[in-house]
């Protein structure tokens, strides 16, 4: 079949949204439209609000791109929503993508389907702001966000922190993991590869999206086992939580203690698809350009029901 010739000619692309990774989404949108162009498809882009239903009741798409990331955008909230109307939209649905976004309920399936994580709490910022809830080092971060949006890093001999009141009125606490920051995306039934990330300080938002905030060494300096036993929880976290679509898993390695240094943090259901993120450069790296990754992932859309 033809790019943009079968089921679903017409696209909406929703990006932007009302999380605080909204810029972000903006920009994966606009590449993803622009590709899904190359690719043959009319596009219309969506900026979505709180008017979204009425939005695509109106334009009546063939299938909804969804290029948003953090709250409502990849939670299930808006995958609902489209359930709700009966539109295929792309990537994972309703029940995935929540519980990929709930990081402690994450942490139990990773841990029901035997993949090692690292010891954590939920706790309120009360409890958190009192004292050491954890021995550190330990991290806080809220347990419904992502692209590293409000991380704190408490190191040993520090005080317990003072968390910014944009912070949710629970959290996670997680023994911290030391070690290298690698990535694994998962395209469908297949883990592409892993990156590691390099940077000068903690992997965080700007050291994502900047460019030069990160290098990437594609495919990671590693021994074959490490890689295959990345690839390999990778794939296997993509299918516990039951993901579709595209998902990337972050992965933490101890390089001194081989494969019982490794420790899964987070599967992301909604990769990030702006020109430094790491799926499309993994998807590239496998011979797959972004047009054709793009096309792959609304060619599999669909709705749960």
């Amino acid at each position: 079949m033809a790019a943009g010739s079968g089921r679903f000619p017409r696209v909406a692309v929703l990006k932007g949204g009302m999380s605080a990774e909204r810029e972000v989404s903006l920009v994966s949108g606009r590449e993803c439209a622009k590709a899904l162009r190359e690719a043959g498809y009319e596009v219309v882009e969506v900026d979505a609000g709180r008017d979204l239903p009425d939005v695509l009741s109106a334009m009546k798409p063939d299938v909804v791109f969804n290029a948003l990331h953090g709250r409502w955008g990849e939670d299930g909230c808006v995958q609902g929503i489209l359930e709700w109307l009966h539109i295929p939209y792309t990537n994972s649905g309703v029940l995935a993508s929540a519980l990929a976004m709930d990081k402690q309920r994450t942490k139990e399936i990773y841990r029901a389907e035997g993949l090692p994580v690292a010891d954590s709490v939920v706790a309120t910022r009360e409890a958190v702001e009192a004292g050491h809830v954890l021995p550190p080092p330990y991290v806080v971060k809220p347990f419904n966000e992502g692209s590293s949006v409000g991380v704190y890093i408490i190191h040993p001999g520090s005080n317990a922190p003072r968390l910014a009141s944009s912070m949710p009125a629970r959290v996670m606490v997680e023994t911290y993991a030391p070690g290298r920051e690698l990535s694994i995306s998962v395209m469908g039934d297949r883990a592409l590869a892993v990156t590691d990330i390099i940077t000068d300080g903690w992997y965080d938002y700007d050291a994502k999206y900047k460019p030069g905030g990160s290098r990437h060494q594609l495919p990671a300096n590693m021994p074959a086992e490490i890689t295959e036993a990345c690839l390999d929880y990778a794939l296997r976290a993509h299918k516990a939580l039951g993901c579709r679509g595209l998902s990337r898993t972050d992965i933490r390695w101890d390089d001194t203690r081989g494969l019982d240094g490794l420790i899964l943090l987070e599967t992301n259901t909604q990769p990030g698809m702006t020109p430094t993120s790491l799926a499309p450069e993994q998807a590239a790296f496998c011979g797959i350009s972004f047009p054709q990754l793009c096309d792959w992932i609304v060619r599999d859309a669909s709705c749960d029901r």
